[in-house]
């Protein structure tokens, strides 16, 4: 028997018979009748990868998926394509799909959801790519470690996304990953903890200041406001003010005391909406750095 089949492709069946005159396999369990020279899978993915390159180099069609994908996002054609197939390709087209399936591990189908769902989170946040191939190959190891078991795969595809976003200073808060997952918050938290401590991940705190460019521009406050928040924020820092203050309160807070100083008019309630935190929080700040800043006579009270 030639060595290239091994197992019924209906049945799974191993029990099958080689007829050389006819050029014929039979499997005698499900009576499934196979060409020979339609059985050599192993080649058929050699010219479906050969079509595919041929139609990239063509017509320049970028990657989608990530490094860390390892073509595991790849489909066998899409339903619209058999159509434009000849008989003989149709059937090709329907073995290749039902092999695809049936050789994929359970780790690789649970990737291949995972990585489209962190791909469209992604999108959504509009992360840079360095960040996203960061959380896929977070992601991947978790799963290879077995730490998504007893979890939702939304859940640690947020995580892997939030600690990919720390590495790479990219500020997003927990706030904004669960709008975009549709996972609570405090799961995500408690999620990205773990992952990050049983990976051995080292995450630096954030840094208050790489939230001032995004949150000024939301406000649309003027490049002076934020030059002056970002100056605030240092001096604060200096003053150890920002020790045990979460870095998005404490960076919307600058900007509304910068946007005080420089005489534009921004309500708590818009500056709080936008940081993701609420109006006792920006007051509580903006208190303590008035008082520890000596910027009350700096700042001009609104009319």
């Amino acid at each position: 028997m030639p060595n290239y089949i091994k197992k019924c492709p209906e049945c799974g069946s191993i029990n099958l018979s080689h007829h050389k005159e006819k050029g014929e396999i039979i499997c005698r369990d499900c009576g499934l009748v196979l060409e020979e020279k339609m059985v050599d899978f192993e080649q058929e993915w050699r010219e479906f990868d050969s079509e595919q390159a041929e139609r990239v180099r063509r017509t320049g069609a970028p990657s989608t998926w990530t490094k860390f994908d390892r073509g595991l996002g790849t489909d066998i054609g899409q339903k619209g394509d058999i159509y434009k197939l000849e008989s003989k390709g149709r059937n090709k087209f329907f073995r290749l799909r039902k092999w695809q399936y049936r050789v994929s591990t359970a780790i690789e189908r649970n990737l291949k959801l995972a990585l489209a769902e962190l791909k469209r989170v992604a999108s959504y946040l509009k992360l840079p790519k360095s960040v996203e191939e960061e959380a896929a190959r977070i992601y991947t190891l978790a799963v290879q470690r077995g730490l998504v078991r007893g979890r939702s795969m939304e859940s640690v595809v947020a995580g892997a996304l939030y600690a990919a976003c720390r590495r790479h200073e990219v500020p997003r808060t927990l706030d904004e990953l669960s709008e975009a997952s549709g996972i609570d918050k405090k799961e995500i938290g408690r999620t990205y903890r773990f992952v990050t401590r049983e990976l051995g991940i080292r995450i630096l705190p954030s840094n208050p200041v790489d939230y001032i460019p995004r949150f000024a521009s939301a406000l649309r406050l003027n490049p002076d406001t934020q030059s002056k928040a970002v100056e605030i924020l240092e001096k604060a820092q200096n003053s150890e003010l920002t020790s045990g203050r979460g870095p998005t309160g404490i960076a919307a807070a600058s900007l509304y005391v910068a946007a005080l100083i420089n005489g534009e008019k921004k309500t708590q309630r818009e500056v709080a909406d936008v940081a993701g935190v609420t109006e006792v929080t920006i007051r509580n700040r903006y208190k303590e750095l008035l008082k520890k800043l000596k910027l009350k006579d700096q700042v001009k009270k609104k009319e």
